[in-house]
């Protein structure tokens, strides 16, 4: 019984993937040139990008609308049996609305096309069949290559909604890079959850002012261990008289250097040169791999000027949910 579910599972997943190498195959030899112009429709339009399907193929526009509007690209779904009840009042003039029906003659299309044809909204179909009537009144017809639904009746929508939902990815993807929308843009619209944790930048997150437990290089010893204690992060910072990042000096460093004691020692003598430092504006994400990394508890931030601003502890990764 395990064995044939495998199986199952191992056709349904190889049906699914030769869909995609049509695809991609397709996008190499005739579907760039529609493909291209859909985005730069999309890129120049002042209005918002509206996506509308009926069924599965609605489901997969759910999707498409959702991914666009968190890559830079305003998008909504809107359904099209609801269209023609008063749900057209959403369709404006400088939007684009993306309809996706494999067949291209879903019946509840009929009312948005008609709309868009009306009023001169721009429309680009996604759809299996050219010579539908949603292919042939598009303004762009992104034409899927035919393809064998992994249903073995061959009528539920397998294949057909996840090349679909592919070419929606392509089409967010290509307009993210034709807007040359960065990291920092994707955390606008993703403030919560890990991802929102994982885009958030050190600056944000980091302790600074009198939270940093900072030593000059001629500080003694006995102060240097006072500070680490009263701060509480396990190492101190150590500047030089300009006021630049000199050294560290850590928990480690006490034990392996201090084992005969201080000996009138200071800072420069007992710090680590040249520690491991972090810019304010890299990403939570990037200071956890260098904390795994170098296994250290704690980050030092130093600015362009190799001043230190600020410290991140391994603690205030955890909390907040970078993993």
């Amino acid at each position: 019984m395990t064995a044939t579910i495998g199986a199952s599972a191992l056709r349904t997943i190889a049906t699914e993937r030769a869909g995609l190498d049509a695809l991609h195959a397709a996008i190499g030899n005739g579907l760039s040139a529609p493909f291209a112009a859909a985005v730069e429709m999309i890129r120049t339009a002042s209005g918002r990008v509206v996506v509308t399907g009926m069924g599965k193929s609605g489901h997969v526009g759910r999707k498409i609308a959702a991914t666009m509007a968190s890559t830079g690209t305003p998008a909504h779904f809107v359904h099209p049996a609801e269209a023609s009840h008063g749900d057209l009042g959403m369709v404006q003039p400088d939007d684009v609305v993306v309809a996706l029906s494999w067949s291209g003659e879903a019946a509840e299309l009929s009312a948005i096309v008609a709309y868009t044809r009306r009023f001169r909204v721009g429309l680009i179909a996604i759809t299996a069949n050219a010579e539908s009537a949603l292919g042939r009144e598009a303004d762009i017809a992104l034409v899927l290559p035919k393809a064998q639904e992994a249903c073995p009746n061959g009528l539920a929508p397998t294949t057909s909604t996840t090349m679909q939902m592919a070419l929606g990815d392509a089409l967010a993807v290509a307009l993210l890079e034709a807007r040359g929308f960065s990291r920092q843009d994707f955390y606008v619209y993703h403030p919560g959850g890990k991802l929102g944790a994982q885009l958030k930048t050190v600056a944000s997150i980091m302790h600074q002012g009198e939270r940093l437990p900072i030593v000059g290089a001629s500080a003694a010893m006995a102060d240097v261990v006072e500070m680490i204690s009263a701060k509480s992060f396990g190492c101190a910072i150590v500047i030089d008289p300009d006021g630049k990042l000199a050294g560290v000096v850590t928990d480690g460093d006490l034990r392996r250097k201090l084992g005969g004691g201080w000996g009138g020692r200071l800072a420069r003598d007992v710090m680590t040169a040249n520690p491991r430092r972090i810019a304010p504006d890299a990403l939570a994400v990037e200071a956890l791999e260098m904390v795994n990394r170098m296994r250290v508890t704690a980050l030092i931030v130093a600015d362009a000027q190799e001043r230190p601003v600020g410290l991140v502890h391994v603690h205030d990764l955890l909390n907040l949910g970078v993993v």
